[in-house]
């Protein structure tokens, strides 16, 4: 019996990892479910191609790094979801919710972008599922807490940024935040609910301070730091919101 659900489990978690892939692969690019394409010679990549990470038929380039690393996770999470799921979420629910949590921590890292449809997808999974963990009162204040908190840090970082770019006598490129970070944390307040919405923020500021510290001095020891330099945030917000989710 075990030996069979860690089979099952593993068979589940590919194919989620394949639709992952899939999602990451076409929705930055074309924002719609199209075919997706080698991004060498723009053949089309089959569903079979997904599942078994093969090469381009066409072309013989490799598939990402990236695409094996989230097949082998998704796999191995699904398993460990299954058998050491969150009390409050159970495993079938916190599966589709870790779900949504890795494809948006993909498309953040990769492309720094979280599309206006996944947040909207987001929000509709997380309206019930707040309700159904808090209350519709707790849900709706942690929706709207969260969206205007990370609202009044996204303009604080704009402000700052137009303020060096000022001093420096030349544009600063990249920001702290983006707004797809204001529509996540907005996201997040509706699945925490009121008050969890601000300790995940406040974890998440921490943990980003304490990543961003650790990098810029191993970028400093390497002699290839360069001022500004920004680092995708969502993925701070996610790793707060799981490590809740468990300790709720």
């Amino acid at each position: 019996m075990l030996i069979g659900s860690i089979f099952l489990c593993l068979i589940v978690g590919w194919l989620a990892g394949a639709g992952l892939n899939y999602l990451a692969d076409v929705l930055p690019t074309t924002r719609s479910f199209t075919p997706a394409e080698c991004p060498n010679c723009q053949n089309k990549i089959s569903w079979l191609d997904f599942l078994l990470v093969r090469k381009c038929t066409a072309c013989g380039q490799k598939r990402r790094l990236r695409a094996w690393i989230v097949q082998f996770a998704t796999a191995a999470g699904t398993v460990a979801i299954w058998f050491f799921p969150p009390h409050v979420l159970g495993p079938y629910v916190a599966f589709v919710v870790f779900l949504y949590f890795g494809l948006v921590f993909i498309m953040d890292v990769e492309h720094r972008v979280i599309l206006h449809p996944v947040s909207i997808a987001g929000a509709l999974l997380a309206i019930p599922l707040g309700i159904w963990l808090n209350d519709w009162l707790k849900t709706l204040i942690g929706g709207a807490a969260g969206f205007a908190i990370m609202l009044a840090l996204y303009y604080f970082g704009a402000l700052f940024s137009q303020m060096v770019s000022r001093a420096r006598k030349q544009p600063v490129e990249e920001v702290a935040l983006g707004f797809g970070d204001v529509n996540l944390s907005g996201v997040l307040g509706l699945m925490l609910g009121w008050p969890r919405i601000w300790v995940n923020l406040l974890f998440a500021v921490v943990l980003g301070g304490l990543v961003s510290g650790g990098y810029i001095l191993f970028m400093l020891a390497r002699k290839k730091y360069q001022a500004f330099s920004a680092i995708p945030y969502a993925p701070f917000l996610l790793i707060a919101a799981v490590v809740i989710f468990y300790l709720a």
